[in-house]
């Protein structure tokens, strides 16, 4: 007589399997999905510290070389300028030396664009610097409701 040996799956096998990959996807895929505005969120805030941090060191730059408040300072071979001995609106973009193409920055309004993956920017995703005055510190606020 034949020895015969059932190799494979059935055909329920097969299909409960299947629906068992369809649950599990249909609670996976909008976690997922989720994802990518963390993502953009993440990046906005973590410039606003980069533009904070970078205010503060080239204001420690200046105080330490003797600089007034309207002395430019050179961090890692850019000239920033400076007013009220924080960088001003052109010279927080240098001091920052940010690269990349997430973000565009317009100097007349201190504003940093979040751009799309196309170099579209993105409504209410942005970071905001207003330079220091007299009697003020700079600000580096965050906008993400739109991110």
């Amino acid at each position: 007589m034949m020895n015969l040996k059932a190799r494979g799956f059935t055909l329920i096998e097969l299909v409960v399997v299947i629906t068992i990959l369809g649950i599990l996807a249909a609670f996976a895929i909008p976690k997922f999905i989720a994802l990518d505005s963390l993502a953009r969120t993440a990046t906005v805030n973590a410039l606003a510290g980069s533009v904070k941090s970078a205010a503060a060191l080239a204001r420690g730059l200046e105080m330490a070389t003797g600089g007034t408040a309207t002395t430019s300072v050179t961090m890692e071979g850019a000239t920033v300028t400076m007013a009220n001995f924080y960088p001003d609106l052109p010279g927080i973009a240098l001091a920052i030396n940010m690269t990349g193409t997430d973000f565009t920055y317009v100097p007349a309004t201190g504003v940093w664009n979040r751009n799309n993956g196309s170099g579209v920017a993105i409504a209410n995703c942005l970071v905001t610097y207003t330079p220091a005055t007299a009697t003020t510190a700079p600000t580096a606020l965050a906008t993400t409701t739109g991110c």
